[in-house]
């Protein structure tokens, strides 16, 4: 009887593994404005080990052939991360690369109207790391979102206890991307690789 179990068990996780994430649609339009509004890994957040995380909205460009460009500005325990990272867009839809290939990035539409889930794997400071980051067109937190965003992080092996929801900083304060660009320039230096994406 426990091989019988066994054996159920182990199929049920290789069928669950098997799964293909759902992928964003080709014509969703993901550019302009988007705030981060959770992170959770399977690791310590560093953020969290380090305090308080507080971030700008992003701003995503759609490049040449699909990439995209994502910037956006980060206050990690009072250290400033400007942060600017392309998406290169790959053959399979909704899943992109960055850092040469270092890190697989997927982007998942989430059941909640204008939020997406952006899941990552990838190694940050020399260890293998999954990340999810819950991104929406509005500020606000919606908790069906973050209900959806939870569900999603348990499936994936996140742990809800390394989860983050950033403080906004300047919401709904840029009228324009002119507006927004000054503030992404608030940092004197441009980190490039952040601990979120």
């Amino acid at each position: 009887m426990k091989t019988l179990l066994l054996v159920f068990g182990l199929g049920l996780i290789a069928a669950m593994q098997a799964q293909t994430l759902p992928a964003v649609e080709e014509d969703q339009d993901v550019s302009g404005t988007w705030y981060l509004k959770a992170v959770a890994s399977d690791k310590g957040i560093p953020g969290k080990m380090l305090g308080s995380v507080s971030v700008t909205p992003m701003t995503v460009k759609i490049l040449e052939e699909g990439s995209l460009e994502i910037k956006f500005t980060a206050r990690i325990s009072g250290q400033c991360w400007k942060i600017t990272t392309v998406l290169e867009k790959t053959d399979e839809p909704g899943k992109y690369t960055a850092y040469g290939g270092r890190q697989v990035v997927h982007i998942i539409k989430s059941d909640v109207e204008d939020h997406y889930i952006l899941y990552g794997v990838g190694k940050l400071a020399g260890h293998q790391i999954q990340m999810a980051k819950l991104v929406g067109r509005d500020p606000e937190i919606n908790q069906e979102a973050l209900k959806d965003f939870k569900e999603f992080s348990g499936f994936t092996g996140l742990d809800s206890e390394n989860m983050i929801i950033p403080q906004q900083r300047g919401q709904g304060a840029y009228g324009s991307e002119a507006a927004l660009d000054t503030v992404l320039n608030l940092c004197p230096e441009d980190h490039g690789k952040s601990p979120f994406l």
